[in-house]
């Protein structure tokens, strides 16, 4: 089994900063405002780096091609009803990719899953672990 050795955080970083003038991150402060002056334009645009409802997720093209290039697809506790990441399933099915829900229940995608298993991540996820190292 491959595993993808970079993390896409489709949903940006809580502690990167991000100016809504010219598109600029950095590292953010301990503290900050939206009066802050960007380091690159100057302008008080600055913000979390995050995507807020409404936005498109961030790396969308690469997760997407992770996704089809797949062997296996796990979602861990997902309710299933927030797009784009709810299609992800279905993308992964069409594409062949095994896919395994592991939830605390069913989501509203769980007809989607090859598997589904339903509990406590605090449980499900080591075992289902333990299971992949002993080579399933």
């Amino acid at each position: 089994m491959v595993i993808c050795p970079a993390v896409l955080h489709m949903h940006g970083e809580l502690m990167r900063a991000l100016c809504g003038a010219c598109g600029a991150r950095w590292d953010a402060p301990a503290e900050m405002a939206v009066a802050d002056a960007c380091p690159s334009c100057g302008k008080a645009a600055t913000r979390p780096d995050v995507v807020w409802f409404g936005e498109y997720p961030y790396h969308m093209e690469e997760i997407w091609d992770a996704i089809r290039a797949a062997e296996l697809f796990v979602a861990i506790g997902t309710s299933g009803q927030v797009y784009p990441a709810a299609a992800f399933v279905q993308d992964a099915g069409r594409a062949g990719v095994e896919t395994l829900e592991l939830n605390l229940e069913r989501s509203d995608v769980s007809h989607d899953f090859d598997e589904t298993r339903q509990g406590p991540a605090t449980e499900l996820v080591p075992a289902w672990v333990e299971e992949v190292l002993a080579g399933r």
